[in-house]
Formats: C-alpha cells, sequence, structure tokens
C-alpha cells in the first residue's frame, strides 16, 4: 500500500490525527496546529487530496485504512481523532476498523448516515458543471458558501480550480456515495466530541444530534452560534477550547 501524503509535526504529547473536509488537505488545521499545544499532531492528506492522488474508486473504509497505514509507519499504536465533514466519516470509520488504537474521536459538520439522494444529486450536477466548464467561478463560490458560508477563502478556491478532473470525479463519488455507519455507531465506546454550526449548509444540526446521542460515551453536543460547515477552519477561537479540553482529558 502507497501510504498517503502526511506531515508528523512532532511533540512529546499524546498523538492527535487531524482529517480534512472535502476539497482540502492537511494546511487546513493550522488554527489547531497554532493552539494544541503539548500534542504530537498529525496531518495527512486523504485520498484525492493535496499531495495524495487517487488511482481508482475507494471509500471512506479505505481512507480509514490508509490513515491507520500511517500511524504503523510512524510508529504509533494509539491516538485520538479529530476530524471536519469528511474527515469525520474517516474518523469514525478508524474507530470501528481498530477500536484498540482510537482513544478519542472529536468531529465537527459531520455525519454517521449516507447522503441525502436529493443532495447527492445536487452534488453531481455540481461535479458536472465543474468538469464540464473548467471550474466556473459561480461554481466554485456555490460550493465555497456551502462549505464556508461568508467566510473569505480565495486562496481554497484558487487551489480547488487546479483540482485535476479525474481527481474530482473520484473524490466526490467517495463522498456521495457513502455507506451510513448510524446503526453502527453504539460501537464506538471510546470517548466523542460532536461540535456542528447553526449555520451548517451542508448538513443540519439534527444530523450532530442523532451522532451525539447514539456515540455511547459521547459528551453533550457542542452547537456553534453562525457556524460554517468546515468549523474548525472557519471558527477556531470558537471549536478550539472546545477541543482542546477534551483532548487533554482524553487523548
Amino acid at each position: 500500500m502507497t501510504l498517503p501524503a502526511h506531515t508528523d509535526h512532532g511533540g512529546a504529547g499524546p498523538v492527535v490525527v487531524l482529517l480534512h473536509s472535502f476539497l482540502m488537505d492537511g494546511r487546513m488545521f493550522a488554527p489547531q496546529l497554532a493552539a494544541f499545544d503539548g500534542f504530537r499532531c498529525i496531518t495527512v492528506d486523504e485520498r484525492g487530496h493535496g499531495g495524495t492522488p487517487a488511482s481508482e474508486p475507494f471509500d471512506y473504509w479505505d481512507v480509514a485504512r490508509d490513515v491507520l497505514g500511517v500511524l504503523d509507519e510512524l510508529g504509533v499504536s494509539r491516538a485520538a481523532v479529530v476530524g471536519t465533514s469528511q474527515g469525520g466519516f474517516v474518523a469514525l470509520r478508524m474507530a470501528l476498523l481498530a477500536p484498540e488504537r482510537v482513544t478519542a474521536v472529536a468531529v465537527l459538520g459531520t455525519s454517521a448516515a449516507a447522503e441525502d439522494p436529493a443532495v447527492a444529486a445536487g452534488y453531481r450536477a455540481v461535479l458536472d458543471a465543474w468538469v464540464g466548464g473548467g471550474a466556473p467561478p459561480e461554481v466554485l463560490d456555490g460550493v465555497a458558501q456551502i462549505c464556508f458560508g461568508p467566510f473569505p477563502v480565495d486562496e481554497w478556491k484558487e487551489r480547488w480550480a487546479t483540482v485535476a478532473p479525474d481527481q474530482l470525479k473520484l473524490t466526490m463519488g467517495a463522498l456521495v456515495d457513502r455507506d451510513s455507519v448510524l446503526s453502527r455507531v453504539g460501537e464506538i465506546s471510546c470517548p466523542a466530541l460532536v461540535l456542528h454550526g447553526s449555520a451548517d449548509l451542508a448538513y443540519p444540526v439534527e444530523r450532530a444530534e442523532e451522532l451525539a446521542s447514539t456515540l455511547p460515551a459521547a459528551e453533550p453536543l457542542v452547537v456553534v452560534e453562525d457556524g460554517a460547515h468546515f468549523l474548525s477552519y472557519t471558527h477556531a477561537e470558537a471549536v478550539n477550547p472546545h477541543l482542546v479540553r477534551f483532548l487533554t482529558a482524553h487523548a
């Protein structure tokens, strides 16, 4: 197995793996890296993102195995996992695949359910417009609105405009065709923290409520007022204290 691109940011404290959202890469966690003193943070570019190309269709179980492979390569036996949106999909699957290796999970703007069919159809239409039109500005603006809300992110839109169509097709396929793990979330016994923005345009707060109520060792749901979908990036000042407290107690 070819390991995904990853960065071990060092540190002698407990290991925390940071897993990014759709269309993003490990750089989205700069606000967390600046705040997570005392932890050994590892960022991973998931398949089809950043420095990790995808060569064939894949699912988030495959990505979870990729991340576990990174931990093997680094000699890390146990780690806490923080995931935003897509990263949360992967974090939950890691905890199901290797419960003995995941000390805690914190997920932001994520869901344990499969994608709503109507939403999936909309995303496929976005994919067609994106691939067919060479990343039209109005498409990039619309996707940015879903992900970041009103937060200014021109630098990310510039990066998105250079994504190869074959990579976009593969990553979008993993997103819209993912399976539900809601019926299995009760198997995840490690401490868990669920955070969600009240202004999340991708998943309603109900997705977070069902996840927090189903995870056996979850803390009370944290809803960030006016928080956008990519919550860890857009509202770092609001979420970082919750994450640091949780990881200090459970990582």
